[in-house]
């Protein structure tokens, strides 16, 4: 900056953009007003200038830069400050901070406080002003799920979901029917790729390869002994899958695990069976634990872990300012932390957007007779604890009457048992399925159709011989009739 340049903006005065402080030695009180600035419309503070404008100047030392630079590593967010030294006496220098607005990222902190300017005055920041600007920034235009997807491509993604999606979405008429089925168009039309760039949301929503860059995309599954996570573990899995499969394998491992008691209601013949909990109020809340967790956390997952006494569905991250644990048992406001992510549910049909949500799951558990579950915010966590009777337990697994009512088949698994009992080859299955993936199709495809008793080997005490064959039991056949639709 020039001397008129600096004489010219000295003129000015101290206001909502400007002030002055006379040395370095007020560095902490000038960065608040830094801070100050970062939160409304920018600035800067002049070091080097008197109250009354007067340019004294100070004397600008090595040390007086590195001092500086290190006080200005205090800010949450970083800033990107300019600092520019203007020569106004023989040995001494106004040092300027500069800083611009960025309302993507305020509100800003300085030593953990956060400051507003009013007028050409610094002040803290309210508690009520810094929640609505936390707020503010959730819904920006730079979060994590519009951010570009680092290293994915169209084909790391799982182009079956995304047909799905598509068609679900049509149905449900909440997409043109008009749009095409290449995987581009359909992600163009849900926001999920901007200006031919794969976001994140996309790849929370419908990625295949998770490890190293996304290893948030992890669902953990475990079945536990007693009423503590000490206690002998039962079942336990890991599993990293885009957020469609989460819900898909979490619900499936509920039914799998919990028990399944039966009941003849009056006037009935039928018996009618019923699990320990209802299951359209597990849903809800495991579709909202993988819709609105904090993706943005590389350690954070979804997790279930089922007890003797309870079910917890655990989601890494709190939730969003101006929402308590207590307001979900009552009406409140939706507030997605991903808007994309829940917007792409929506379209299908899973979820609404006004925030009923956990109303639905308190009057679910009302008409099923058990307690409604609490909420709360445990370790920058929000942990759903619903209570019920689950038992002792065995490892997870479905008996055999309960194939076909309550296992969850995916499409792949049903186009395998719909080949009937003529033993087919796994690669005429993955052909027939349209799939590659040899690990991948026997893993999440057959092996668990194998563990039901769905589907049978030629060979049973040779599960990797290259000759191999499958075929369809007659419990498979049964389940298949009878099970529920895709």
């Amino acid at each position: 900056m020039t001397l008129a340049a600096l004489r010219q903006l000295v003129a000015q005065g101290e206001g909502p953009t400007l002030e002055f402080k006379r040395t370095t030695g007020k560095v902490r009180e000038g960065l608040e007003t830094v801070c100050a600035f970062l939160n409304g419309a920018g600035g800067r503070v002049l070091f080097g200038v008197s109250r009354t404008g007067a340019l004294e100047g100070q004397q600008v030392s090595e040390q007086t830069l590195h001092e500086l630079a290190a006080a200005l590593d205090r800010f949450e967010p970083p800033v990107a400050a300019k600092i520019t030294r203007t020569k106004v006496l023989p040995g001494r220098e106004v040092l300027a901070v500069s800083v611009a607005a960025n309302q993507e990222a305020v509100p800003y902190t300085f030593e953990g406080r956060a400051f507003e300017r009013v007028g050409n005055t610094t002040r803290k920041m309210t508690q009520a002003r810094y929640e609505a600007l936390l707020l503010q920034r959730a819904h920006a235009r730079r979060r994590w799920e519009n951010q570009p997807a680092v290293s994915v491509r169209l084909t790391d993604l799982d182009r079956e979901e995304v047909l799905r999606t598509r068609e679900v979405a049509i149905q449900q008429r909440r997409i043109s029917a008009g749009t095409g089925a290449a995987i581009g168009d359909i992600l163009d039309r849900l926001g999920l790729r901007r200006d031919g760039v794969i976001t994140q949301a996309a790849q929370a929503l419908y990625g295949t390869k998770f490890l190293p860059d996304y290893p948030q995309g992890l669902l953990k599954l475990g079945r536990f002994r007693g009423t503590t996570v000490t206690g002998p573990i039962l079942d336990n899995r890991q599993e990293y899958l885009h957020a469609f499969a989460m819900v898909r394998e979490g619900l499936a491992f509920l039914e799998r695990t919990l028990p399944l008691g039966a009941q003849f209601p009056e006037g009935k013949i039928f018996r009618e069976d019923r699990l320990a909990l209802p299951p359209n109020a597990l849903r809800e809340i495991l579709l909202n634990a993988v819709m609105h967790r904090d993706y943005a956390d590389p350690g954070g997952y979804v997790a279930i872990a089922v007890f003797d006494d309870r079910v917890e569905i655990r989601s890494v991250g709190r939730l969003p300012a101006g929402i308590t644990a207590a307001m979900l048992t009552g009406p409140h406001l939706s507030r997605p932390r991903n808007p994309l992510i829940a917007d792409t549910f929506h379209r299908t049909g899973a979820v609404e957007i006004w925030g009923r949500g956990t109303n639905r799951v308190i009057e679910e558990c009302r008409r099923y007779g058990v307690p409604p579950p609490t909420f709360e915010e445990q370790g920058g966590a929000v942990v759903v604890t619903f209570r019920a009777p689950i038992g002792a337990g065995t490892k997870s697994g479905p008996s055999r009457d309960q194939v076909g009512t309550k296992l969850s088949l995916s499409r792949d698994q049903r186009a395998v048992l719909r080949l009937g009992a003529t033993p087919q080859p796994i690669h005429s299955l993955m052909t027939h399925c349209g799939k590659a993936n040899r690990t991948k199709f026997r893993d999440k495809v057959l092996r668990p159709l194998l563990d039901a008793g769905l589907l049978a080997m030629t060979v049973p005490e040779k599960p990797r011989s290259s000759k191999q064959q499958y075929r369809t039991t007659q419990a498979g056949a049964a389940g298949l009739e009878d099970g529920p639709p895709e």
